[in-house]
Parts: C-alpha cells; structure tokens; sequence
C-alpha cells in the first residue's frame, strides 16, 4: 500500500511540473496550446542523449531542457503571431516537428539511460544520505523541484509581465492601451509554459530511466485534467493560491488513475462487473476520466449561471 501511495505521489508531481505549463496556456491566455505533446519528450529527448552521452549532467539536463522547450514555445507564438496561424494550427505544426527532431536528438526512438546517474540516483546521494531515507528520496527531489517552479511561477506572476500576462488572457485590448505589445507578451507566456512541459518531460525521463517518443502522446489532455480538477475542487478555498490547486489536481488525478488500474472486480449490491484492466488501458482510462471532468465542471458552470 505505501509502496502505491508513494508512487501516486512520484507520478503525481512529475505531471504537476507540466500542468503549471498548462495553466498558463489554457486558464491565463485561454490558447489551446497542442505543442505540449511535442515539449514534454523534446525534454526527454536532450535529457536521455545527454546523459547518454555524458555531455550533460543530470541537473544542468534539468535548465537545458526548459530552455529548449521555451524555444519550442517561441516558434508557437511567433507562427500564431507573426503568420496569422489560429492558436489549435500552429501547436498542431509545432508539435508535429517536434516528433521528428525528438527522434533526430534521441538518434532512436526508444533510449535507456538505466545505467547512468540521474538526479535521482548518484554517488553524492548513495554517500550522504541515510539508508533508511533512501525509498523516499526520489519523492522528496519531485516535491522540491515543484515547489521551486510553483513559487518561481507565483513571483513571476506578480511581477508587471505578469500581469500583462494574465491581461492578454482576459482582455487583449487593455494590454493595447497600455502601449504593450499583446501578441509579444503571448509568445512570452507559451515560452513559459512549454519550458515547463520540456522541464517535466526531462524529469520524467530521469525518474523511469528512459525516453520513448511515443510518452508525449495526450499530454496536453493529462495536464487540462489536472487543471481542470484542480480550479474546480479547491475553487471554493480562498486562501489557496490557483498554482498549489494546480499540483494537488495533478496528485488527484494520478490517483484516480492507479485506482482504476488496480481495481478489476466490482460488487455493487447484487450486481458483479468484472473489468480486467491492464496497463495499456490507461490511455482509454485517461480519455474517459477527462470527459467525466469536463462533463461535470461544465454542467457545474450553467448551473452557477442559471441562479446568478
């Protein structure tokens, strides 16, 4: 059991990392923002051929994969902006690049790194850090890199670019007034977003020990779960900042998702399912838990409408 707890918690925060992206891109500046499929193994991609390698260590895979993935982010705004391609076009054009050039960096489509020392695994900590901490280690890395991105987030947030920030996602035309490049402070903000998904994807990869191009597929679906469980359950509690609903959305989600996994036999009264559920399933699984949240976070929505 603790051994499920613990790796709910693993999951939970590597896609956490990724989700504050998606927040940026889906809640900030309402832009569907398809390149996240793409960013999060482009991470994965330089952390692997990196290590693989030896031209990268582990931590500097860290920075190099959110400035890659903020590049990435760049080339969205700017065909979005610059071309006059709709918001869904260029993430889709972004994103389909993408798979080729992970697969150009990575040289093959699927590259251990097993073997190698990762942020996670490393002779500093083997030396220095008590046996009996050793199994919760890797869950207390995964907490301190998503507290460090949730405050950096939050301070850069409150900073002025910030606030054109979150202006361009709700009125495009202030942003003008003030003499403010909006389509500038878009590129800006899918920067951002994208440097977290790639950052995500490289922790990612150090924490199973591979990348594989195919682990980008629904990302973006994962992450506006995430998001979407987040905003809506802890939309009521004040003082919790919208970027900590975010993480304990995505830890939500892991679990729902290893609770289905691991459930295969349901007794509802005299009624007996039995549903084998294996792991190749999860994607189905994944497609229908974002449903049911959309399905019910919107219906939640008329109703707040029908009685205001």
């Amino acid at each position: 059991m603790t051994t499920i707890i613990f790796g709910i918690f693993e999951e939970g925060l590597v896609y956490a990392v990724m989700a504050l992206g998606v927040y940026i891109t889906y809640k900030i500046l309402d832009f569907p923002d398809l390149s996240v499929d793409g960013t999060f193994p482009l991470g994965a991609a330089l952390t692997a051929a990196g290590i693989a390698n030896g031209f990268l260590h582990p931590a500097a895979a860290l920075f190099a994969s959110f400035l890659a993935g903020a590049l990435a982010g760049c080339v969205t705004g700017l065909i979005h902006v610059k071309l006059k391609v709709r918001d869904l076009l260029s993430g889709i054009i972004v994103m389909t690049a993408l798979y080729s050039l992970n697969l150009r960096i990575a040289g093959k489509s699927n590259l251990p790194i097993f073997s190698k020392e990762t942020i996670f695994s490393n002779a500093f900590l083997t030396e220095n850090v008590p046996d009996g901490m050793q199994p919760y280690m890797v869950t207390i890395i995964l907490l301190a890199i998503v507290l460090i991105c949730k405050l950096l987030l939050d301070l850069y947030l409150n900073t002025r670019s910030g606030y054109l920030l979150r202006a361009v996602g709700d009125n495009d035309a202030l942003v003008t007034s003030l003499a403010k490049d909006n389509g500038m402070v878009k590129i800006v903000g899918l920067a951002i977003a994208n440097g977290f998904a790639s950052l995500a994807g490289s922790i990612y990869c150090q924490q199973k020990g591979f990348f594989d191009v195919s682990i980008g597929t629904g990302t973006m679906v994962i992450g506006l779960a995430n998001v979407i469980i987040g905003t809506q359950l802890f939309k009521r509690i004040g003082f919790l900042k919208t970027t900590t609903a975010v993480v304990l959305g995505s830890i939500i989600y892991k679990a729902c998702v290893s609770l289905a996994l691991t459930i295969d036999d349901l007794q509802l009264g005299p009624v007996h399912i039995s549903v084998p559920v294996i792991a190749s399933d999860m994607k189905l699984i994944t497609s229908i838990l974002f449903l049911v949240i959309l399905v019910f976070s919107t219906s939640g929505g008329r109703k707040v409408k029908k009685h205001a």
